[in-house]
């Protein structure tokens, strides 16, 4: 395993990002079977019970996409996609909407102009990863937008900027962000979920953990004064558990069969202090998620959330049966310090380059359903 992490480590160099596992299981009773097909053009979606995920991020893109034809782009993300096939991955995570701007043709939102138009990210990638055999699901940020400056510029036409316009998104941190507690937007993010689905041979949607954006008082004060309520946390928590399920409900209106996931951050209780994710009702309750992948980036000596304790955490919560947990992991920490870690996990990853391998190890022993890497 050892010498396949090293393998993998030199070609993420080139490609950006890469995976350690086992060969996909493609025999039918490991492959989702499909109820229904896509009414639109007869696409089956692929999905595994056992997920071996990857997340493909927006950030890739600048090497990836940015300047490339059409017949560069297919080629540099099919050699990424054979390349995780190979080392055992089953699903990618591709980033088609990080903010405001898509990767796709949408009705809703402006095209990201990394690409001059000619042709579409989304259908390149999602091509070369079905010639390789893997699931593919559609990562959004639906939240998370432009600067003012961007969104200026964005034309009338696009429901993103009407949106903006009739004061539904407000600037934290620096940019714009919806306000998950309107009506409009929860249509919206509905409405362009189910566009992906119905464009697209897609097999999931996926979101994760850029919930509420800050826990600012002022952010959304005078709407919160208009709503009603006397408890802003659980305002604020009902808004986000029902911008998910708009979000799901797109999803299965369109294609019943494509998956919906969501991937919050590891540490509980931040998910809900800071993000107001209720995260154990989206795991125990149907309607809201088919899987769910907390990104638990500790080392096993991490001082605040060490690894096993934080698998053994999220493995004993309540959880649906029709809803599959698996477990995010940091692989982009291997060789580096973790600032964050505390005095007895910071330099973990630098001196035990197996860290990954026993995570991948103690997740196939638990109760999970798979596993991702990040890197």
């Amino acid at each position: 395993m050892k010498k396949i992490l090293l393998t993998i480590a030199a070609t993420a160099l080139l490609l950006g990002r890469c995976t350690p596992a086992t060969m996909p299981d493609m025999t039918p009773e490991n492959k989702k079977t499909a109820i229904s097909a896509n009414e639109e053009n007869g696409y089956v979606p692929l999905n595994f019970q056992y997920q071996k995920g990857l997340w493909l991020p927006y950030t890739n893109y600048e090497e990836l996409l940015k300047g490339k034809s059409e017949k560069e782009f297919r080629k540099a993300v099919g050699e990424h996609f054979r390349n995780a096939a190979e080392q055992g991955i089953n699903t990618v995570y591709l980033h088609v909407r990080p903010d405001g701007y898509a990767y796709y043709d949408s009705d809703f939102f402006p095209r990201e102009t990394l690409t001059d138009g000619s042709y579409d990210p989304l259908e390149v990638m999602l091509e070369e990863a079905h010639d390789s055999g893997l699931s593919a699901h559609a990562w959004v940020n639906p939240l998370r937008l432009q600067s003012v400056e961007q969104m200026e510029n964005i034309p009338d036409s696009f429901a993103v900027k009407q949106l903006y316009n009739s004061g539904n998104a407000d600037i934290a941190g620096g940019r714009l962000y919806f306000h998950p507690d309107s009506a409009e937007v929860q249509a919206l993010l509905r409405d362009s979920t189910a566009e992906i689905v119905q464009k697209y041979n897609i097999d999931g949607i996926h979101i994760d953990d850029y919930f509420y954006p800050t826990t600012d008082e002022e952010f959304d004060a005078v709407r919160f004064a208009e709503s009603g309520s006397n408890d802003l946390k659980q305002w604020r928590t009902e808004a986000i558990s029902d911008m998910v399920k708009a979000m799901y409900d797109g999803t299965k209106a369109a294609d019943g069969d494509v998956l919906f996931g969501i991937s919050p951050q590891g540490n509980l209780r931040a998910d809900y202090e800071s993000q107001y994710a209720d995260v154990k009702r989206w795991l125990s309750e149907d309607g809201f998620c088919d899987y769910m992948i907390p990104q638990i980036y500790y080392g096993f000596n991490n001082e605040t959330l060490p690894f096993l304790p934080t698998l053994e955490e999220w493995t004993s919560l309540p959880k649906s049966k029709n809803v599959k947990l698996i477990i995010g992991l940091g692989a982009y920490k291997q060789g580096k310090e973790d600032k964050w870690a505390g005095a007895a996990g910071e330099s973990e990853w630098l001196e035990s380059d197996d860290v990954i391998e026993r995570q991948i190890k103690a997740v196939e022993d638990s109760a999970a359903d798979g596993y991702a890497l990040y890197y």
